[in-house]
């Protein structure tokens, strides 16, 4: 089975080339200030050395990511073909686990190597390094897994860590080194004398056959997993600094000072169908006894309906039991499930502490396996990741339990990445002890937020208050909506209970803490009552604290309307048909593969070129420059040579590079026939035109791949541009009857918002619990035009509900083709009949008139002929009959 990458993973990695392709001419800092902004510092600690992060959070496959950024970074910068790749994480424990998981041909770390490197991969530890010979280490991709431990260490005190030490079984590498390759390297001293008898005065100055040194000739790509773990110490940079890497790429949910180059959000994941969400908390106000009851009910609710599934499911209960001084420690938990539940067994029960490990040899994917509940203490066994935990029943109180997320982390995963049948297995569940369920809801979210990689918003939206088993329909057959839980405000100054009225009082709750005052809003409070408790709040407030009381504020509205959005009472949005072609008589959707498909050409119809890139070399240096975003980038591959490169002679054939290109930029739509006479044509021209020797090709083959990828991409968006300026626009249609196959649904949970909209505005008919980059104001300080098509569609009677489309996402978001690519209008609305209404904002910055006369021509074929059943509008401001945005949307809705 391959193993299909998300979205959001396909994006980092997309990011993470994007970064590593100009990096290799503009530098670490340029680059990164060009990929994400000026306005974010990049911390230069590798001098030069690129050095990034992506951010994902718990249960998002970081793993995965680090296996595929070894061959982003190895092709479009080291430019390699067989990496030596250092991979640091933080445990033994982690470090055992990876190894098993890169060796093992049937798992997607593997496999995503094998992707690149086929069967030439290398893996081994620190301990089994010398069993590499030289010959591998030109010939595979080699990934050494250790810790940092093994190399970080004040310098003075190198000599207490072997990778440090003179190993002779090491010495097959460092022959015939050059004094340039050698440069910098740690050599042998009076010092090292002393801790390695079999050296003599006369290796005094010899390079040091060490794993340093190793790593140090060779220039790794490290993957640090885990990143915000090795932030601790002083000598982290500096030992990687000894280490002479290539490139530096971390991963972690939570970044500390790492230069974040792409941040996924939790609700990503979500959508992804990577994790359970939400967490429906139950707080048990009683005794712990009364936690593990219910929490056992819930276990079996969920495996009776898991039977239903198709893939094989056992819930699972995590018990965090109280340490061995508590009433309620993992002993008497045990002897507890034993004498008071007939039905569960001893094989039932697993215990997992730091003197108990009846986990270790267990398999609990496996239907054989007969544990459904495990007993810990504070973390289970680092890396255990068995998405078949379900229930979490903490019988710690909530104020003082340590390592309660990272056992909710266990319970977040989901079983085969995919949603299930049964809603309520598509959730987690957590148990706590709490006299109070606003304050264990706030304690939870600021565990998720501080270790587990979410954001505010994001834990506002994670945890429901409550089990939510009455939901549904109401008894005429119509979605209902829920009450408001209780939501906890804090604000940094004391609110004096007789500034309130009377009907206040009876809302709220008021409790001291250190900081200030928390107020619990009463379950149920209506929206009329919560802007009454807001306004005497803020009348209250301290001028310095204006704006971050009325931030809490803003984050306690969001979070109270989520709870009442239409994807959380079981509300649908109407099926909203799609674009396609019909190919062979078939229907099928248009996305870039059938226009592709569909369109009949070669590539030795275009005039055969490759703009921008060129080869110069010197004495000293060999450089590419290669035209990219209107850029010219210089690659300095080789330093320091003595002679000219370009007449020497190679044993490369131009047969061998033309097979080597076939490989690399092979892509759809172009067949291996047509590619490999594109490609011979194009190395002719380079050779005999432009005059590159076959030498100097073949030196710069990584670059040339890239251009040639580059080229590729230019010439099929050509072709399509041609294409829908031709027959092709006339032919795209929806289909007669609606089907799944041919038509887009907005889901309830797949809304992977990053930028949610906090404003003051209550959006109560957004389908989905969160508004993705809403900007309220312009800079100017007036309302964007945006914001009142958003205003305009929330206050309109025909609106049933809208959606705020978010771009780029093709699995989640309605889009429409392009010559380009694909448009993603800004709004969605179902209308009361169940029409669809599509809205596209012309903002004069945004989009050229040639866009703008694109993407309103495909709306508008997209709308033809369904009776009014589609309407499409490219609105402006004013419209070039004198009409207002308002009155542009009411004429478009007008019946």
């Amino acid at each position: 089975m391959t193993f299909q990458l998300k979205n959001y993973q396909s994006q980092s990695l997309q990011s993470l080339e994007n970064y590593l392709t100009l990096a290799a001419s503009l530098g670490a800092e340029k680059a990164f200030n060009k990929c994400v902004g000026e306005d974010i510092k990049y911390n230069d600690r590798l001098d030069g050395i690129p050095s990034v992060c992506l951010r994902v959070p718990t249960g998002g496959g970081k793993t995965v990511l680090a296996s595929h950024s070894i061959a982003i970074a190895a092709r479009n910068y080291v430019n390699t073909d067989s990496p030596i790749v250092l991979w640091l994480v933080p445990t033994d424990m982690i470090r055992q686990q990876t190894l098993l998981a890169l060796s093992d041909a049937t798992h997607p770390y593997r496999k995503a190597l094998q992707g690149y490197y086929g069967d030439r991969i290398k893996v081994c530890d620190i301990e089994s390094l010398q069993t590499l010979n030289k010959h591998d280490v030109n010939q595979s991709c080699i990934v050494i897994v250790t810790t940092i431990q093994a190399f970080n260490i004040d310098k003075e005190k190198t000599y207490q860590r072997n990778a440090y030490a003179f190993d002779e079984s090491l010495s097959e590498h460092f022959t015939s080194l050059t004094d340039f390759q050698t440069e910098g390297m740690d050599r042998v001293s009076e010092d090292t004398l002393k801790y390695q008898t079999f050296l003599t005065q006369r290796d005094i100055g010899r390079v040091k056959h060490s794993l340093v040194n190793f790593f140090h000739l060779h220039r790794p790509i490290i993957i640090v997993d885990e990143a915000h773990k090795n932030r601790g110490g002083k000598t982290f940079f500096t030992t990687l600094k000894t280490l002479n890497p290539s490139c530096l790429i971390e991963l972690t949910a939570t970044p500390k000072d790492n230069n974040v180059l792409y941040s996924v959000s939790a609700a990503e994941l979500k959508s992804e169908e990577m994790i359970k969400l939400p967490v429906v908390l139950t707080e048990h106000t009683g005794s712990w006894q009364d936690c593990i009851r219910d929490a056992l009910i819930q276990r079996q609710k969920l495996e009776v309906l898991a039977q239903n599934e198709r893939e094989y499911i056992r819930p699972i209960l995590l018990i965090q039991a109280q340490d061995k001084n508590g009433d309620a420690n993992v002993n008497v938990v045990k002897e507890h499930l034993l004498s008071e539940y007939e039905n569960i067994t001893n094989d039932w029960i697993a215990i997992s502490t730091g003197g108990t490990k009846e986990l270790e040899d267990e398999n609990l994917f496996s239907p054989k396996s007969k544990v459904k509940i495990v007993i810990t203490v504070e973390a289970l066994k680092e890396g255990w990741d068995c998405s078949f935990a379900y229930v979490l029943a903490s019988l710690q109180n909530i104020n003082s339990a340590t390592d309660v997320e990272q056992l909710l982390g266990r319970v977040l995963r989901m079983p085969y990445a995919k949603l299930r049948q049964n809603d309520e297995l598509n959730k987690a569940y957590a148990h706590v002890i709490s006299s109070s369920i606003a304050q264990a809801t706030m304690l939870l979210k600021d565990r998720m937020i501080q270790n587990m990689g979410f954001e505010k918003w994001e834990a506002d939206a994670t945890i429901v208050a409550k089990p939510q088993y009455n939901l549904g329909l109401g008894g005429d057959g119509t979605a209902t909506k829920q009450k408001i839980p209780e939501t906890m405000i804090s604000v940094p100054f004391e609110v004096k209970p007789e500034t309130l009225s009377e009907e206040l009082k009876q809302a709220i709750q008021t409790r001291e803490n250190s900081q200030g005052t928390s107020l619990i809003i009463n379950k149920g409070t209506t929206n009329e009552t919560f802007d009454k408790i807001e306004k005497a709040v803020i009348d209250q407030t301290p001028p310095k604290q204006l704006e971050k009381v009325q931030e809490v504020f803003n984050e306690a509205r969001a979070e109270r309307q989520a709870y009442q959005a239409p994807e959380n009472w079981n509300a649908s949005f109407a099926s909203i048909p799609q674009l396609g072609l019909f190919v062979d008589g078939m229907w099928q959707i248009a996305d870039k593969e059938t226009i592709e498909d569909s369109i009949e050409w070669n590539l030795l119809d275009f005039p055969i070129q490759l703009e921008g890139f060129s080869i110069k070399e010197t004495v000293n240096s060999f450089e590419i420059d290669l035209n990219i975003d209107e850029q010219k980038l210089n690659y300095a591959l080789l330093q320091n040579q003595q002679a000219q490169f370009s007449n020497m002679p190679t044993l490369v054939t131009e047969t061998d590079l033309i097979n080597w290109l076939d490989r690399k930029v092979s892509r759809q739509g172009v067949t291996q026939v047509q590619l490999r006479a594109y490609l011979t044509k194009l190395l002719s021209y380079l050779l005999h035109v432009k005059n590159f020797t076959l030498t100097q090709l073949h030196r710069a083959q990584f670059q040339l791949s890239l251009a040639i990828t580059k080229e590729l991409d230019r010439l099929f968006e050509l072709a399509r541009q041609q294409a829908f300026q031709g027959d092709l626009f006339s032919q795209f249609q929806v289909a007669n009857q609606p089907q799944p196959e041919n038509t887009f649904k907005f889901e309830p949970g797949k809304y992977p918002v990053k930028k949610p909209y906090r404003g003051g505005c209550k959006f109560e008919k957004h389908f989905y619990a969160q508004i993705d980059d809403l900007r309220e104001k312009t800079e100017g300080g007036s309302l964007s035009e945006e914001f009142r098509c958003a205003q305009l569609l929330e206050w309109h009677s025909r609106v049933k509900y809208w959606v705020r489309n978010i771009p780029k996402q093709p699995q989640t978001s309605f889009w429409l083709p392009t010559g380009k690519d694909y448009f993603y209008p800004d709004f969605v609305a179902e209308l009361d009949d169940g029409s669809i209404f599509v809205l596209e904002y012309k903002g004069s910055h945004l989009d050229s008139a040639d866009d703008a006369r694109v993407k309103d021509a495909i709306g508008r074929q997209w709308a033809k002929d369904s009776q009014g059943k589609r309407i499409f509008l490219m609105a402006t401001k004013l419209d070039k009959n004198g009409r207002s945005l308002e009155d542009q949307i009411n004429h478009a809705l007008a019946k």
